[in-house]
């Protein structure tokens, strides 16, 4: 029946992928997503309208942002996942029905579904809007994008046992206005910025749920190398689920790699404690089809991006926990007390030969907003006496497109008297280029990951405060973002609530965005597509 989805950067020709994703899922898979997501869509208009009170719900509100988190790019490509927490939140949608007499509910909420084909063909046209209204379909699908970046952080702190209340109202809030038909574009870009105050609260809530657990992260040299054991590989997100398969691989003779993402986990305190935590394995996510190959030993996926894996091989050592999953690899839940068992893993490790090295060496990180704060005098030090002269703000994702490398190149040419902000995997474009450092600052200070732009935007504030501006646009910073999923759009509306204007942001803009949205965004918020990379550091460099 084919499918549509444009919620990615790469999708096909910066339109839409229609006959299978470009991420690697199957236009069926596509539409089981587009159900969950229109049966989520009930369930919040059920509890907006039936006015139920978000505290007596938290197994509802816990199992919503686990359903929308199944669905960002590279997460979970296991229908039978799928299709299992459709039932369970259709069953969760008609018990709600129970509790409250609400009438002119829209479909999303009353549908029925009997057989897999009737699943397949309803999710084929869910939440179509006409095309006449394009932009109101654009802002739609701007707010649901940014409300599954927001689901995405919020559940990461729910596993720290944090959690806000407001962060489910405004969920369920935006998800049921996506199903009404008659929304101004004024009322959907004002929803639109509640998301993104939204997103600061999350990013927030992580933050605190991160290094009250954790520790603040502090600098760190990470080795790129490796050693003689047999290894395992965590990717993804989770720190907790790397705290939990360090404390059961100690004394075992089996090394642990961080990939991607969990780079940052060596920054924080706590996990430096433990001598089995080696080192960082490869690069951004795009990169692990080969690097999982040289690795050798058991990969273990916490959360996205999985690449579909070619090799039988690679894929007969991938496991899969949370809210990720991939057809045929084994899935490890956690019991009531949110306690995983990794023997399975650990036992396979023994078995295989220890990781082929692909480079040597360390990279440095660590540069949260505490260890920015601690170095605060000698930042606005260099600052005042013209030794650094601008930051560039360059976080995000990375990924495949040849078009990137507009951002290593733009890295290496950056004047000598500037630094790179950054967080998110954005920063394998730069973070093994030797950029040098001013004056014992690094000319590349990496936050953390894609949630920890938290810290940059806390760093802002407060050069912000020292320097004693009105506006957060007068700082010597600028904003040149890479984009990739939906993370990355909760990103960008925080950022936009906060007023940052000029963004730059690449390497194209969203496929979603209609002409006019486009419009409002640069007349409102100054946002713009990159260019060519002299043109844009001479420009970024003026403003």
């Amino acid at each position: 029946m084919g499918m549509f989805c444009y919620q990615c950067q790469e999708t096909g020709r910066n339109k839409g992928c229609e006959f299978g994703g470009v991420c690697g899922k199957s236009e069926d898979l596509a539409d089981l997503q587009d159900l969950l997501i229109y049966t989520l869509k009930g369930i919040s208009e059920i509890i907006i309208k039936g006015k139920l009170d978000i505290k007596n719900i938290s197994y509802v509100n816990h199992q919503v942002i686990k359903g929308l988190f199944m669905t960002i790019t590279n997460a979970n490509f296991n229908d039978d996942v799928i299709i299992m927490k459709i039932e369970q939140m259709l069953s969760i949608r008609n018990e709600l029905r129970t509790k409250v007499s609400v009438k002119n509910l829209h479909d999303a909420a009353t549908f029925e579904i009997e057989t897999m084909n009737d699943m397949v063909y309803k999710a084929s046209y869910v939440g179509a809007v006409p095309k006449d209204k394009e932009d109101v379909r654009s802002l739609k699908h701007l707010i649901l994008f940014g409300i599954k970046g927001l689901a995405a952080y919020t559940y990461h702190a729910l596993n720290l046992r944090k959690e806000m209340e407001k962060l489910y109202a405004i969920i369920y809030e935006a998800l049921a206005a996506t199903l009404e038909t008659d929304l101004t574009i004024e009322y959907l870009v004002a929803l639109s910025m509640k998301v993104g105050e939204a997103g600061v609260n999350a990013m927030a809530l992580l933050d605190e749920a991160n290094t009250s657990q954790y520790g603040n992260p502090e600098t760190t040299k990470v080795n790129i190398g490796v050693r003689n054991n047999p290894g395992i590989l965590i990717s993804g997100h989770d720190l907790t689920d790397l705290e939990q398969l360090l404390e059961q691989t100690k004394g075992t003779g089996i090394d642990v790699y961080t990939h991607s993402e969990m780079l940052p986990s060596h920054y924080y305190p706590a996990f430096k404690k433990y001598d089995n935590l080696a080192g960082n394995y490869g690069n951004a996510w795009w990169k692990q089809e080969d690097e999982f190959v040289s690795f050798n030993g058991p990969i273990l996926f916490t959360t996205n991006c999985i690449v579909p894996p070619n090799s039988e091989d690679v894929r007969s050592r991938i496991f899969t926990t949370g809210i990720s999953g991939f057809p045929g690899c084994v899935h490890i839940e956690s019991d009531s007390n949110g306690k995983k068992d990794f023997s399975k893993i650990i036992e396979l490790a023994k078995t295989m030969k220890p990781p082929v090295e692909i480079e040597k060496g360390s990279i440095v990180g660590g540069f949260g907003h505490n260890q920015v704060f601690a170095l605060s005098d000698k930042v606005v030090n260099a600052v005042k006496t013209g030794a650094i002269k601008k930051f560039f703000v360059m976080a995000g994702c990375d990924g495949r497109m040849e078009s990137r490398e507009y951002y290593t190149q733009f890295a290496k040419k950056l004047p000598m008297d500037t630094v790179i902000l950054t967080a998110g995997c954005a920063k394998y474009r730069y973070n093994k280029l030797g950029l040098g450092d001013i004056g014992g600052i690094p000319r590349v200070l990496d936050a953390g990951q894609c949630n920890d732009s938290y810290s940059l935007v806390m760093i802002a504030l407060k050069l912000k405060e020292v320097f004693g501006l009105q506006d957060i646009n007068d700082l010597p910073i600028v904003y040149n973002l890479s984009w990739y999923e939906q993370k990355a759009v909760l990103v960008l509306l925080a950022l936009l609530y906060l007023g940052v204007r000029n963004i730059h942001l690449g390497p194209t803009l969203p496929a979603f965005l209609s002409p006019n949205v486009i419009k409002i965004l640069v007349d409102n918020f100054g946002i713009a597509e990159i260019g060519a990379v002299d043109d844009d550091i001479k420009l970024l460099m003026e403003i």
